[in-house]
Order: structure tokens, then C-alpha cells, then sequence
């Protein structure tokens, strides 16, 4: 009888006991992997937002890939849950050319197209006939050619994407050399000056010495602001919210600023509209 008893003690404390250690699961965040992909080698700021979402239960991986047609089917194909490397029309044109549903889920940085050369100091030494790179891809071909004209070397049709052929007044003949965007940097060996992107241009070491002329921080800017992104159906995703949010902090805004002095600046709360 004696036994009996402490079996139904033993049980009944279980019992009790039981729901308490499950709570107490639930509440807790065990964690989650995510994957992100990014373009380029240069890693220090992501890494310092992965050890800061670490503490919010996030093993962030870093993926890194070195052509622009790469993260974006590795969204899709769920080879990485996130990306980090595309702008607003990257993303768009993206969508649009290989019918998926990639979408924004947080802002990162603006980083100014340049125009670069090692040739020449300044856009009026640029000598008739001169040869320029830009890169090949139909977005940043087109916002190469909008840079061109910001500087007041070229007129273009007024459309979204312009290409070579919407160039209407080329008055320095200028010789359009278009190329895969990480060989733009290269290309200012040969060819009299080159647009080249920031993440390519860091990687590379440019110097701000060989700037011939930087895209505007302007309105005119907003569709080329950087963005992390995610498939559609998975946009709200939690674990993805706090990369964001683990992203968008003053310590990402002071990093930026010791790493890369202006050349890469914080976009999620500045305002373009000027």
C-alpha cells in the first residue's frame, strides 16, 4: 500500500511539473539559422551585425557570391533565405525578366555610383574619341548611362533603362565600352575611365583621388538604395525582422562611417526627397 502511495505522489508530481517545463520551452528562443547572401569580400559589417543578432537567437551564415546574377537565384532556389547585395531596380527589373516575387523586407545603404579614371583629373580633360566601361547588366548599365549624363557627358532619351542606342548628344564621342560589372574596375587600365559600382570599387581599393564624378544624393537616388530581400511568401518572417533590425543600428551607422568615410552611407533613415 505504502508503494502504491509513492507511485501516485511520484506521478501527481509529474504531472504538475510537466506543463511548467513546457512553458518554459515555449517561451524560450532556441534559435534559428539564416542564410544570407552577399556580393563582394569585403564582410566587416556583416559580421558585426552577426554577432549582434546573435544575441537575439539568430546563427546568421554569410554566403558570398561574386557575379549579381547569382543571389538572386539563390533566393529563389531557397539556397539562402535572405540577400543583401541589390537596389530597388535591380530587384524590380529582376522580377520582372525572370518572373519570381523577390521583395524588400529593410533598407541598408546607399552606395554612389563613381565614375573613376587613372588617365585623366577631371571631366574636361576627357579627350574626344575617349573610352568609358560601364557595366553590361540592363540596370546598372542604365544607371551608368544616367551617371554619364548627370556629369553632362552624354543626352539620353528619356526612358527607364536607356541603353547605348538612347544616347541622343555625344559631343566627346564618347566610346561606350560595356562590361561585366566586376570588371569595371579593371577595365581603368585600358580603357580612359570607368563607372564602377561601390561594392566592386572597395574591393578593388579605388582611390577617391581618381574620382572623376559621384552620383547624387538626391531624389533621383531612391531607386538604387540597397535593400535586404527575401521571397515574397516569406517576407515576415521573424527571424529575417531582427537581421533587419540588427542591421539598421547606430553601431551599423558608425561602422559605416570608420570602414568606408561616406562612400557607403546609412539609407533607412535619410531623407532623399531634396
Amino acid at each position: 500500500m505504502k508503494k502504491n502511495y509513492k507511485k501516485l505522489l511520484l506521478a501527481f508530481t509529474f504531472l504538475l511539473v510537466l506543463p511548467l517545463t513546457l512553458l518554459a520551452s515555449c517561451g524560450k528562443d532556441s534559435g534559428h539559422t539564416v542564410k544570407i547572401g552577399i556580393m563582394g569580400g569585403d564582410t566587416r559589417v556583416w559580421k558585426a551585425v552577426q554577432q549582434r543578432v546573435k544575441k537575439e537567437g539568430v546563427d546568421l551564415q554569410l554566403v558570398q557570391f561574386t557575379d549579381y546574377s547569382q543571389p538572386n537565384n539563390a533566393l529563389t532556389n531557397k539556397e539562402v533565405d535572405i540577400n543583401a547585395f541589390q537596389n530597388y531596380a535591380f530587384q524590380d527589373n529582376w522580377n520582372t525578366a525572370h518572373h519570381t516575387k523577390i521583395v524588400s523586407i529593410g533598407k541598408t545603404i546607399f552606395s554612389p555610383l563613381t565614375l573613376y579614371s587613372k588617365k585623366v583629373s577631371s571631366l574636361k580633360d576627357l579627350k574626344d574619341g575617349a573610352s568609358v566601361a560601364i557595366a553590361n547588366d540592363v540596370t546598372n548599365e542604365a544607371r551608368g548611362l544616367k551617371l554619364l549624363a548627370s556629369a553632362g557627358l552624354i543626352k539620353l532619351k528619356n526612358t527607364a533603362l536607356p541603353t547605348p542606342s538612347d544616347i541622343t548628344e555625344n559631343k566627346k564621342h564618347l566610346k561606350i565600352v560595356p562590361l561585366d560589372a566586376a570588371q569595371t574596375p579593371r577595365a581603368l587600365s585600358d580603357e580612359d575611365a570607368a563607372v564602377v559600382n561601390g561594392n566592386f570599387a572597395l574591393d578593388s581599393n579605388l582611390s577617391s583621388k581618381d574620382i572623376l564624378f559621384k552620383e547624387p544624393t538626391n531624389k533621383s537616388a531612391i531607386p538604387y538604395i540597397n535593400i535586404i530581400s527575401a521571397n515574397k511568401s516569406e517576407a515576415n518572417n521573424k527571424y529575417y525582422k531582427k537581421v533587419v533590425k540588427a542591421y539598421q543600428t547606430q553601431a551599423t551607422k558608425d561602422l559605416l562611417k570608420k570602414l568606408y568615410k561616406g562612400e557607403n552611407i546609412p539609407a533607412w533613415d535619410i531623407n532623399f526627397n531634396k
